[in-house]
């Protein structure tokens, strides 16, 4: 099931009250990067992404709970939004998957 908000940080309010942990996925001041990490077995995550141009908004980063940055390499520092969810969910997959 889906729901619809009409902000970004009104949903942000919304998955909290909830009980997720939500986290930006942005290049800014203070985020992990992506490799270092750690998702803590049992929390809920909830990931909020932006468009390549202009990124999470600054308000919404500040009602997350922190960021996480996709390492990247060059000059060129923007990712595509379903390439950047692509990475970022399955290194989440990764850790929080059960294991064989």
């Amino acid at each position: 099931s889906w729901s619809y908000c009409a902000s970004t940080v009104g949903c942000i309010a919304q998955l909290r009250a909830e009980g997720y942990a939500v986290y930006a996925v942005e290049q800014v001041e203070g985020a992990v990067m992506l490799d270092e990490f750690r998702a803590v077995p049992g929390v809920k995550y909830a990931l909020v992404f932006g468009n390549e141009v202009d990124g999470v908004g600054q308000e919404a980063v500040d009602r997350c709970d922190g960021a996480v940055e996709i390492p990247q390499a060059g000059t060129k520092h923007s990712v595509n939004v379903s390439v950047s969810g692509g990475v970022v969910l399955w290194s989440f997959f990764c850790q929080i998957r059960p294991k064989r």
